[in-house]
């Protein structure tokens, strides 16, 4: 490698630097300034013409570079195929090697014999794409195969954890599915323990109102009977009527009567009594009579309400409501208990004895059970003894006459 000696030592021989014998040696070479974008290729590059570099002539006074003397000896020409040396110098080592300063691009190799990309002044298109310019961002080129792997890999994370989610919140439905099955098994139990319940307190309560029912009540029986009831007055006679029945053939009300309120009319031959409720006043006829049980059968044209006959027998103990006009007072009501059911005896028939206190004027008057029902007919009292009343079992009125 050609250099420099000492600054008192001139250089021998061409060979030594090119300074003549006893010549002091120049300065340090200024730098090299040349314009941007060019570059400097070395001789024999691939695409540079190999002419010979000019000779070169020390300058005229030491430390100025100036005219080379006419007799200076001309440099030694550097190899054609001579590659890049130290401070921009021709290097003797054989085959291309990178310039200073320049960084060799992907796919360059010293090996190729071509510039490397990047060298100041290379053309576009000559040996390797040229580089970003100053201040140029370096282009993008392919992305790495380990980024892709990365993306693969957190595609595949992010998978996972969506498939983590998506069964804990199918088990989340499951499990809150089963809850509002439970919640709807118990719900619907739970119903049908209060429909039972329910079911239960009704029955109960209408058992309680059939209670209530039969239960002994003056007042209610008193007033569903009281319209069906009439004072009567045969000629001099005063008694008690009552309606009995469904409406009578043709129109009209069917009533029952004690004979002896009406056997004086009776007996003349008279047929026409009179109802008398309040202020008003209904004709009868009298239709029939059973002197034997003392019933008589009576008809207006008037239209009212029958009461019912009762379907069975009364029994000793039970309550009954005595309705009539004692000593011509309308809407008399006394209460009592059936004391006996006498059976019929001595050419008489049977007969209800009971405790409600009675007077003349209630005969012909009806007894009425706890139901609303007719139970006999008020016919007559003990006259030396109190508390004893006597009545005509309404099936035996009903059995003979065929108007219940």
């Amino acid at each position: 490698m050609t250099g420099y000696g000492s600054a008192d030592k001139g250089p021998t021989g061409p060979g030594d630097g090119g300074f003549p014998p006893g010549t002091a040696r120049p300065g340090p070479l200024p730098p090299r300034i040349e314009p941007v974008g060019s570059a400097y290729l070395p001789p024999g590059a691939p695409g540079q013409p190999s002419a010979p570099r000019p000779a070169w002539s020390p300058p005229a006074q030491p430390g100025q570079w100036g005219a080379a003397p006419a007799n200076a000896p001309a440099p030694a020409a550097a190899p054609a195929a001579s590659g890049w040396g130290h401070g921009g110098a021709p290097s003797t080592t054989p085959g291309p090697s990178t310039p200073p300063g320049v960084t060799p691009g992907p796919g360059w190799s010293p090996a190729s014999g071509s510039t490397p990309p990047g060298v100041p002044g290379q053309p576009p298109g000559h040996g390797h794409p040229q580089g970003p310019g100053p201040g140029q961002p370096y282009p993008a080129g392919p992305v790495p195969a380990t980024k892709g792997r990365g993306l693969t890999i957190t595609a595949l994370v992010l998978a996972g954890l969506l498939a983590v989610v998506t069964g804990v919140q199918a088990y989340q439905i499951n499990r809150l599915s089963n809850r509002l099955g439970d919640t709807d098994s118990r719900v619907a139990a739970a119903q049908a323990a209060d429909g039972t319940r329910l079911d239960g307190l009704e029955s109960r309560a209408g058992a309680l109102e059939k209670q209530a029912g039969a239960a002994f009540n003056p007042e209610a029986v008193a007033s569903a009977v009281l319209p069906s009831v009439f004072r009567v007055r045969a000629g001099n006679s005063t008694g008690t009527a009552f309606a009995i029945g469904k409406p009578a053939a043709g129109g009209g009300t069917n009533l029952f009567t004690n004979y002896h309120v009406v056997d004086a009319l009776w007996q003349t031959g008279e047929r026409e009594v009179f109802l008398e409720r309040t202020d008003q006043r209904f004709p009868a006829t009298i239709v029939r009579v059973d002197e034997a049980n003392d019933v008589a059968h009576l008809r207006t044209n008037g239209k009212f309400t029958g009461l019912v006959a009762a379907p069975a027998a009364v029994k000793s103990g039970q309550q009954i409501v005595v309705v009539g006009a004692p000593l011509g007072l309308e809407d008399s009501v006394t209460t009592g208990v059936v004391s006996a059911f006498r059976e019929a005896g001595g050419g008489e028939g049977p007969v209800i004895q009971f405790d409600a206190p009675i007077n003349p004027g209630n005969s012909g008057g009806p007894v009425i059970n706890g139901s609303k029902q007719v139970v006999g007919i008020a016919t007559a009292k003990a006259r030396n003894a109190e508390g004893i009343g006597l009545a005509v079992p309404i099936k035996v009125a009903c059995d003979g006459f065929k108007i219940c």
